[in-house]
This record gives C-alpha cells, structure tokens and sequence, in this order.
C-alpha cells in the first residue's frame, strides 16, 4: 500500500466510522499503522458524560444505549446525527493524517457578466477577507446577486490552490447553483453533496453543500461560504454550526452570505462587533417592493366552509386573466391541501408543494418553466426558487411561522430580473403582527440606504 492507494484518496476530507469505509479491514490496518490514518473515539467520555465526536451532541437526553453485535456488550450512541448512520461509544472515527493534495488554476472564472458599483465594491471586501483568512458577514438583498458577488474571491482562492465549500441549508439551491458554478468555473472540478447523491463525499477543489452533509467533512476547506445563515436548520441547529467548524481547516476563512440576519448580528454590525458588506440594493438598481397589508377576515373559518376569503380569490384571478405567474405562500400543509383543492376548481393547472410532497422537484421544475400558473406553497420556497416575473401573496401573513426573515424573503422573490424589476407582494392578514410590520420596514429602510448611497435608479 502507498500514500497514493484508492483508500488515502477515497477517504481525504472526509471522518467517517470505519465501519462505513468500503475497504478490506487490513488495508485500513496497515494505514493506520504507517501513520497515514488517524482514528479517534466516535463518542468521548467527558465530566458531563458523553460527547459525540461528529456532531459535537454532549446533550445527554440524545443519547441513548443498545446491545452492540459488534463489541458484545449495551453500547452508547447518539441519536442526535443518527441519520448519518450509529455512532456508538464502540466506533473509531477514521480520517486522513496528512494534509490534502491541491492544484492551483491560473484564471478559472470564465463568467463574463458584469457587477453593479455595489457589487464590485462587495466582491472586493469579500475577495480581501479569503485571502486574508478572515471571517465575514455579507449582508446583501434578496436578488442583489450574492451568487456572482463571490466569484473574484472563489477565484483567486483556487488560483491559490485552495479548496472551497459553499454550504447551504437545503437541497433545491445546491441543484439551483451547482450548473451556475460548472458554467463560472469550466476548467474546475466540482462536487455535490446532499442526500442520495452518488458524489457525496468526494473532495473536490470546489464542493457545493447541504450544511447537513458536512458531518462528514473533516480539515477539508481553506474557504468556507454558509449561505442563507439565518434559514432553518442552521439558525437553530448547534449541530450544524459544529459541522462546518470541522469542516473547515484551522487557517480558513469563513463568509456568511444573507438577506435577512438576525437582529443580534444586526446589532453587532451597528456596534462595530462583526465585519460585513452590506448590499442594500439589487444589480439592477431598482428598489425592492414594498408589502401591501390586506386584511382577509377569518380565513381559516371560510376554509373549513370550502370558500377563500374573496379579496384573496380576486387577486388569484387577476393574475390569471394577465397571464402573470404567482406564488400563494400558506401557513401549513393541511391549509395548503385546501386551498389548492379550491383554486383547482378554477384552474387545473395549479398545483401546490410542500416538504413531504413527492412530485416537489417536478412542480416545481414545471413552474419555471411557465406551465404552472400559479404555485401553491409553504415556506419550502420562500427562498432558493427564481422566476424572473412573478407576484407574491401571503395567505395568513399573521401566523407566527411568518417571521420577519420569512416574510422579507418571500417578499424578495418579486421583481429579481432586470427585465421584471416590479411585482406585487401583498400579505392577507386577519390581523397585523410585529413580524410582518418589521418585515417592512426592514426592505422600506434597504431602499431608504441604497437611495442615500445613490445605488437606485428609476
């Protein structure tokens, strides 16, 4: 066996139980032996009691015990990463104990766009804190161009021989961005991992994410991008936040990419605690729509009566009659059941999502592509989805799901493309919340910013 073996480069960047190498147990031996693997306890025993060595749980109400096959006796595991598969107080985790292989690329980024003023002054920051190993936040509109904001940073990074991860909450942006990364970054290899995706796991100079799926990355990443921060899970899962602190190595730097950041980050931009580049404008220079409040009456009641409050099926209707493509956001899966039911009955076309749903992907496939009218849907699709000329209601904007972020982020899927910079974005309300009232304000006070830096133009 050399360094070289199909073992050494399978496994690089990646800690796994060395029950799920796909190797004959000598050659794992043999490499532990020649010191080019490094094994480690999967659960440790601290003062507290367990800690799990891959999600970093050491909530003891997550673990729980079995009787193991493999050591013979009741053995400890996490149930908190168990979907990764058991880790048990018997596992070894196993990673590579030398540093990964690079390759620099002389000028990768073939993209040929152009960035607005705010962009370029955005990407340079970003470009700086890379390759200074820093960590920064970028604080950019919904549709300011987040995506092509990082490519001069992405480039010199490869250009250094340096490995990137971009990681994102959920599965439909690393399908949405994978084809824009390949198409920027031709000369470049690129892997996706998520699950059921047969390249997770295999390192690459240029990774694209679910942040879930970097439980297995290991010293991996010289360059580390989470994006949508604030989105769920990452905003509420330790987990994750503890995944990309393994993922990336120690000298790395860190950028966080979002719209919509909490309002502890917000108040430690204001008190000079956290650097970020803040973009309060879209590219194409054109202010974000602002909400309208409609109040809708009980629309809960008036479903269980089989009927939609009729201002909501008003502007249903005139999106149809203009031929304008929508998405109607509602609070849960049994509303959303029922109110696709009812505008079925007006439109066979329409169609609604939500996580559980199977044909999810195709549905979704099929209103970009203009064959669905209007798009039923919870807040799965508040961010992520890209039509260039769509109008936005919410149906019950007062239910505590929509939060400001929520709320500011369906709000943004309105008016992205040059060629469509307007729309409607109305909330139906049976009552207003703090949430929704803050959500306008928060896009009234990004216009008020882009037009003071002279960033709009009408």
């Amino acid at each position: 066996m050399s360094v070289s073996s199909p073992l050494i480069t399978w496994l690089y960047g990646q800690r796994l139980p060395r029950e799920q190498l796909p190797f004959p147990h000598a050659d794992i031996d043999a490499a532990l032996h020649a010191s080019w693997l490094h094994e480690q306890p999967g659960l440790i025993q601290t003062s507290r009691g367990w800690r799990c060595g891959r999600c970093g749980n050491d909530n003891q109400a997550w673990f729980a015990s079995l009787p193991c096959a493999r050591c013979g006796t009741d053995c400890c595991y996490c149930r908190k990463c168990l979907t990764m598969g058991r880790i048990s107080s018997c596992t070894r985790l196993v990673h590579v104990a030398m540093p990964l292989p690079s390759e620099r690329y002389a000028a990768p980024l073939a993209w040929s766009g152009t960035l607005s003023a705010a962009q370029k002054e955005a990407a340079m920051v970003v470009k700086q804190a890379v390759l200074n190993g820093r960590e920064l936040l970028v604080w950019a509109v919904c549709g300011a161009g987040k995506t092509e904001i990082l490519f001069p940073a992405i480039a010199a990074a490869l250009e250094e021989g340096w490995r990137v991860g971009l990681a994102t909450p959920r599965i439909d942006v690393v399908r949405e961005l994978a084809p824009r990364f390949r198409q920027a970054f031709p000369s470049v290899p690129l892997t996706v991992w998520y699950g059921g995706s047969e390249e997770r796991g295999r390192i690459a100079p240029l990774v694209l994410s679910t942040t879930h799926q970097l439980l297995r990355a290991y010293r991996a990443f010289d360059v580390m991008i989470i994006d949508e921060v604030d989105a769920f899970p990452y905003a509420v899962e330790p987990m994750l936040e503890y995944a990309v602190s393994q993922a990336r190595k120690e000298q790395s730097s860190l950028i966080y990419l979002t719209a919509t950041p909490s309002r502890a980050w917000q108040l430690d931009i204001r008190r000079g605690k956290r650097q970020a580049a803040v973009i309060p404008a879209r590219y194409h220079g054109r202010p974000l729509p602002v909400p309208a409040f409609e109040w809708c009456g009980n629309w809960r009641k008036r479903l269980e009566r089989g009927r939609l409050p009729e201002n909501v099926l008003i502007w249903v209707l005139r999106r149809l009659e203009q031929g304008k493509q929508a998405f109607l956001f509602v609070p849960h899966i049994d509303e959303l059941e029922a109110v696709t039911r009812l505008l079925q009955q007006v439109d066979h076309r329409i169609v609604g999502v939500h996580a559980e749903a199977p044909d999810r992907a195709e549905y979704v496939q099929a209103f970009r592509d203009g064959r669905v009218p209007l798009l039923v849907t919870t807040t799965i699709l508040e961010r992520g989805v890209t039509v260039p000329n769509i109008d936005v209601a919410v149906l019950g904007a007062e239910d505590r799901i929509f939060t400001e972020s929520a709320l500011v982020q369906i709000a943004g899927r309105v008016g992205r493309s040059a060629a469509f910079p307007d729309g409607d974005v109305r909330f139906f309300h049976h009552g207003k919340t703090t949430e929704m009232v803050r959500a306008r304000r928060h896009i009234v006070h990004m216009n008020e910013t882009a037009q003071k830096r002279g960033l709009l133009h009408r």
